[in-house]
């Protein structure tokens, strides 16, 4: 099976590809797919330094998918999680991919762009393989909320409880990942390590070595999860 991953930042690429070994973090680089933005494969996985943000974390990885056979994408990296849900170093899964600010502000509120009668605001990962994750790493599931603005103020944190009550953590990259799969057929997956809490940001309060940690120990757990997932699986939506 051949797995893609992407992440945001190099840092991120990195504690992939320690679940590999020491030597994992410099790892074979096949091929410079965009400036920048090198393929790191370890073990099973090729993982790709995409960029910061939906945007370019869907042009990496649309040209990834486009440019080679995968048989899964994962978006991949630390994010942020919601208090008293997804405490600090703690790992989170997907059940569902969504875009919490894809849409228009209007007089009644925020408007998700389904409702404007286009586009989509939520991708599903397998469900079998969620649950192989969730039993595999300890991790807690739920919504990732993609967000092009990252929460500042616990304000902005409720509203976003409050529109999504199943959210578990929110990060810049997934839905733009989930898209690229989407478009290519290819089933997506996003997980998370929490490295603060979505709110006030306090940098003191950071803990992004643990979560890189994290990260690191739930890809090297990953392993015999994707080696046992079926093709039958594949296609359970």
């Amino acid at each position: 099976m051949r797995v893609l991953v992407v992440t945001a930042v190099p840092v991120e690429r990195d504690a992939v590809t320690r679940a590999f070994g020491p030597d994992g973090e410099a790892g074979e680089v096949p091929v410079r797919w965009v400036p920048g933005a090198e393929i790191h494969r370890a073990g099973p996985y090729d993982v790709l330094a995409g960029g910061a943000g939906p945007a370019a974390a869907a042009a990496s990885a649309a040209f990834a998918l486009a440019s080679d056979r995968y048989d899964l994408v994962i978006s991949a990296g630390i994010g942020g999680g919601f208090p008293g849900v997804a405490p600090v170093g703690s790992l989170v899964v997907a059940r569902r991919i969504g875009a919490a600010d894809l849409g228009a502000e209007t007089p009644a509120g925020f408007v998700p762009v389904t409702d404007l009668g286009f586009g989509r605001v939520w991708h599903f990962p397998p469900r079998s393989l969620v649950k192989a994750v969730v039993t595999a790493t300890r991790a807690v599931p739920g919504d990732i909320l993609t967000v092009s603005t990252v929460t500042g103020s616990a304000e902005r944190a409720a509203a976003l409880l409050a529109a999504h009550p199943g959210a578990v953590a929110e990060s810049m990259e997934g839905f733009g990942v989930a898209e690229a799969a989407e478009l290519t057929g290819v089933p997506v997956l996003e997980i998370r390590a929490v490295s603060n809490a979505v709110g006030p940001r306090d940098r003191d309060a950071w803990r992004i070595g643990d979560a890189l940690a994290a990260l690191t120990d739930a890809f090297g757990k990953l392993i015999p999860v994707l080696e046992g997932w079926t093709h039958h699986d594949r296609n359970d939506s």
